[in-house]
């Protein structure tokens, strides 16, 4: 009666699109569709879509791009109904590849779509997925034995499983807002994310524990009318214990647990020489740019690239302002997994800057990015959350900055507190204009503790002269974490913040504009702060001068 009840709120789901995620317009391409059931090891089913070039033979190899995805049901999109049948392909560069003369394979991860088998959330059954696929599809009588995994957000995940297992066959993986580790993507030091309640609000509303349930409520997507009879059956075919066990596991915010430290892919791909073309947005809502870079600088020699900037949840073949994107994205692969002679266009780092900018780099965070000390004031705050209020929080506010500055890494906190159980401490760097008006930077939190380390996500950010630094310690920024409010005072003993600030001096020398997210960013996360706040919180910074 459960699953019965379980099914038909998917159904209901399915029909009214109530989380339904808009989807990139554009007019589907001309191909011919197959569907093949490949058998992993453990003997779980998936099933794939092969979209080859209209017209060609089958005995014609070409190479191959493949998806690997959970999301690709034929009947829904995520929970975005698919009235028109056939393979799901929306937001994929599908038309790019074919008309390139790539073999297209979208292949369901276990319990999604048409594949049967227990999803594990990254764990050793999805990363034997993407090595089953990879190697299935670099042995057909249609491929010429090489491949590449490309995809966002989850599917950007699957690629990086493929560079875990390294399958006979892959030549490349493009991987765009991936998650890196689960944990630190559902819990920043353990304490839980909030999620958009998209499509009414992207305000943060959705506590990451229950991304366990959503995950299941599209593993349950039934299969359509049209469908095979194994599509069908492998779409509802549900194991309760494993779902217990799944939504279990990834509710325990501790990430020293196995199941957590299986997961893990920065561990994983250290030393790693596939290609990979990374992507990651610093203003990204639901992959933030956390442990992403840890896992680029942890990367081996190979022909590695990268694009890092002020987009959210997306790729930049629009909305970003760089027409360059896609060739670096097509010329990427063809090098590598086509084989053609020609270079992989662009540089090795693409950089977006807060200010619209765009400038290459060849590494990131740059080398001449140093820690610069800033002590904070110290005082007490209330571990209260909900209502905003001055006894929530302890500004710091700098000088104002006599030459440009530019801040380009990742910030670190450390914090001696007298913190009772229970209670957290949340750290917010905002760009303080001369009128007044502060925009968010950066922030980050964790457990209070009596040695706290603290650290903030990544970003690019171009600082003014004229302009201030502020520094605000609070117990939770409400819409960003959820945390049940400890209703009691911690006191903050001490606290100093290093800045990772460049020594030279940028010029930007890229083609790109203002992407859609800077202005958003503006326009969500920028606030008046009083005069008497500004002139009552001040602490030195000793900025240093910069080079030409």
């Amino acid at each position: 009666m459960r699953m019965v009840l379980w099914r038909a709120l998917v159904g209901l789901l399915l029909v009214v699109g109530v989380v339904a995620i808009p989807a990139r317009a554009g007019a589907n391409p001309a191909f011919q569709w197959r569907q093949e059931y490949i058998t992993a090891p453990d003997g779980t089913r998936l099933h794939a879509d092969v979209l080859r070039p209209a017209g060609i033979a089958d005995d014609v190899k070409t190479p191959v791009i493949m998806t690997v995805s959970p999301y690709r049901a034929h009947l829904a999109y995520l929970s975005e109904p698919r009235l028109e049948g056939g393979p799901s392909i929306v937001d994929l560069d599908v038309g790019t590849f074919l008309g390139a003369g790539y073999t297209y394979v979208i292949v369901d991860l276990r319990g999604f779509g048409g594949s049967n088998g227990c999803p594990d959330f990254g764990g050793p059954g999805e990363r034997s997925d993407v090595k089953t696929a990879v190697e299935w599809a670099a042995g057909q009588s249609w491929s010429t034995g090489k491949v590449g995994l490309v995809g966002t957000s989850y599917e950007a995940w699957t690629g990086l499983m493929g560079l875990a297992e390294k399958p006979a066959g892959l030549a490349a993986v493009a991987a765009f807002e991936p998650v890196v580790d689960p944990n630190a993507y559902l819990y920043m030091q353990g304490i839980a994310w909030k999620f958009s309640g998209k499509p009414v609000t992207e305000t943060g509303v959705r506590p990451s524990d229950l991304a366990g349930f959503e995950h299941l409520l599209i593993a349950s997507t039934p299969g359509r009318p049209d469908d095979s009879p194994e599509y069908q059956a492998n779409a509802v075919s549900i194991d309760p214990a494993c779902y217990a066990n799944y939504v279990a596991e990834i509710t325990n915010h501790d990430d020293a647990t196995a199941f957590w430290q299986d997961r893990d892919l920065v561990a994983k791909l250290r030393g790693n020489t596939i290609p990979l073309f990374l992507g990651q947005g610093f203003i990204d809502y639901n992959t933030k740019p956390d442990r992403v870079f840890q896992l680029w600088n942890g990367l081996g020699p190979g022909e590695h690239k990268a694009w890092f900037g002020q987009w959210g949840h997306r790729t930049c073949e629009t909305q970003c302002g760089t027409p360059q994107f896609m060739s670096e994205l097509l010329g990427f692969f063809d090098h590598l997994v086509a084989g053609k002679e020609a270079p992989v266009p662009g540089p090795r780092i693409t950089v977006g800057q807060f200010d619209g900018k765009y400038r290459s780099e060849t590494a990131w965070p740059p080398a001449d990015s140093h820690q610069v000390p800033v002590d904070l004031r110290t005082g007490v705050y209330t571990d209260r959350g909900l209502v905003p209020g001055a006894d929530r929080e302890i500004w710091s506010v700098s000088q104002p900055l006599a030459q440009d500055q530019h801040l380009a890494g990742i910030t670190t906190a450390s914090l001696t507190l007298d913190a009772p159980p229970q209670t957290t401490v949340a750290l917010e760097m905002y760009d303080i204009a001369p009128d007044g008006l502060a925009t968010v930077i950066t922030r980050g939190i964790a457990p209070a503790t009596a040695d706290t380390q603290l650290r903030l996500l990544a970003q690019d950010w171009p600082l003014s002269a004229g302009h201030r630094i502020g520094f605000r310690i609070t117990d939770v920024v409400d819409d960003i974490w959820a945390h049940p409010p400890a209703f009691t005072k911690v006191t903050v003993n001490s606290a100093r913040v290093q800045l990772p600030l460049l020594s030279a001096i940028r010029t930007p020398d890229l083609p790109g504009g203002v992407s859609d997210g800077i202005p958003k960013w503006h326009r969500e996360k920028s606030v008046p702060l009083p005069a008497d706040l500004l002139n009552n919180a001040t602490v030195t910074v000793d900025f240093p001068p910069r080079t030409g």
